[in-house]
């Protein structure tokens, strides 16, 4: 019986012994013996009473921080109407501690319109002399500019260069100030000739004699929200009157001169912005 096992075990191979071999039960492990989770880390590992101690105090952090950036900007920002307003709590909170010496805007936008005009007294041709009225050169390239899609150079920055190249070198009482005040004079006077010459202000037979320039300055009104009220009467800075010379009746001669005086001026001001 042995061998014959034996010989039938030879014949079959171990295969067979496997295949014949009953199937083992898997068995499923209780939930009692799942694997534990990771302990809890941070903010999670705490209990809930604590965890709404540490929200409320993220938040005040985070309210802190964003009044802070608040304060920071309308600080450094233009006058606006919450700085009229609330400018000394503003002030309260930047000083000393945080206080900043740079400016959100260079420079700061403008809220006044301001217009140059000018008005020219024309020798006749009979002898005489007349005043002309006041021609708006600046609502002149105002109307060059409106629904031009490309402009000039000169249309857009000519005369309102000229006019704060002027105003930075002269005192409220139009004195000059500094070595570029007679420069910036002529440059300026320069520039209303040729202006008026090109609206033919002389008329037939006439001659320029003399040129007076003078500024029109108007706020800008506030927004309808704003309870901020501001004067809507314009202000006039006017200059006094300046002779033509005779030599300048040549209309092409005094536009190469203008050319010459605003080349001078960039040459001035890129020496003095590289001494600095």
């Amino acid at each position: 019986m042995d061998a014959y096992d034996a010989g039938t075990a030879a014949r079959h191979g171990p295969e067979e012994e496997q295949r014949d071999a009953p199937f083992a039960v898997v068995v499923p492990p209780a939930p009692g013996a799942l694997a534990s989770p990771e302990p809890r880390t941070g903010v999670a590992a705490l209990s809930l009473r604590y965890q709404i101690g540490a929200a409320l105090a993220l938040a005040v952090v985070a309210i802190a921080v964003c009044v802070h950036i608040g304060m920071v900007f309308l600080h450094v920002a233009p006058p606006n109407t919450v700085t009229k307003q609330h400018g000394k709590a503003i002030d309260d909170w930047i000083y000393p501690e945080f206080e900043q010496n740079w400016k959100l805007f260079a420079p700061n936008p403008l809220q006044q319109n301001i217009a140059v005009q000018v008005r020219a007294q024309v020798g006749t041709a009979d002898g005489g002399t007349r005043t002309t009225g006041w021609y708006d050169l600046s609502a002149q390239d105002g109307r060059d500019i409106d629904g031009n899609l490309l402009p000039s150079h000169t249309q857009q920055n000519e005369l309102r260069r000229a006019w704060d190249f002027f105003t930075a070198t002269h005192d409220a009482q139009n004195r000059p100030v500094g070595l570029r005040g007679a420069l910036s004079e002529t440059y300026l006077r320069h520039i209303v000739e040729l202006r008026l010459e090109r609206a033919a202000a002389a008329g037939e037979g006439g001659v320029l004699e003399r040129v007076q320039v003078r500024s029109r300055t108007t706020n800008v009104g506030p927004p309808k929200w704003s309870d901020e009220q501001v004067s809507d009467r314009p202000t006039y800075r006017m200059l006094p009157w300046w002779s033509v010379p005779a030599d300048e009746a040549d209309k092409t001669d005094r536009a190469g001169r203008v050319e010459a005086v605003a080349g001078t001026e960039e040459d001035v001001a890129g020496t003095e912005g590289g001494a600095r």
